[in-house]
C-alpha cells in the first residue's frame, strides 16, 4: 500500500508539475501575442516582427508562400503602408496544443477594423522556443 501511495503522489507530482510549464508557456506565448496586437495597433510593423523567429527559414502562407523573417517583413510592409492600411487589430485564441516542451500550434482568428472595411480570418501559428523564447516559425493566415 505505501508503494501505491508513493508512486500515485509521484504520478500526481509529476503531472502538476507538467501542467504548471505548459501554463507557463501558454502565459507566455499570450504575451508574444499580445505584444504583437500592441504593436500592429501602434503601427508598428517592426515591432510586430519581433514575435517571429528572425530567420530565413520562417514561412508565412496567405495568398502565397513567402520565405524567411526579411521578406516576412517587406510583405506586411506592402500589404499594410501606413496606419490606414494596418486598421484595429484583435485576435481571438481557439486553441493551443503543444506538441512538445518546445512546440505550440496556435489556432485563432483575427479581426481587423478599419475605416472603409473589416477584415477577418483564420491562422494557425507554429510556436517553437528558441533560446528560452517563444517565437513564431510558421504562419498560416486566410
Amino acid at each position: 500500500m505505501k508503494n501505491y501511495l508513493a508512486f500515485a503522489f509521484f504520478c500526481c507530482a509529476t503531472f502538476s508539475l507538467a501542467q504548471s510549464r505548459t501554463n507557463l508557456d501558454e502565459v507566455a506565448i499570450r504575451l508574444v501575442l499580445d505584444k504583437q496586437v500592441n504593436a500592429w495597433n501602434e503601427a508598428n510593423i517592426e515591432e510586430f516582427m519581433k514575435g517571429y523567429w528572425k530567420s530565413d527559414s520562417i514561412l508565412f502562407i496567405g495568398r502565397k508562400i513567402t520565405s524567411g523573417w526579411d521578406s516576412t517583413l517587406l510583405r506586411y510592409k506592402k500589404s499594410y503602408p501606413d496606419k490606414a492600411a494596418m486598421g484595429r487589430l484583435r485576435f481571438e485564441i481557439r486553441r493551443m496544443d503543444f506538441a512538445s516542451s518546445g512546440a505550440c500550434l496556435v489556432t485563432g482568428k483575427f479581426f481587423l477594423t478599419r475605416e472603409k472595411d473589416n477584415p477577418s480570418g483564420i491562422f494557425t501559428l507554429l510556436f517553437k522556443k528558441k533560446k528560452g523564447k517563444w517565437v513564431i516559425v510558421y504562419d498560416h493566415t486566410s
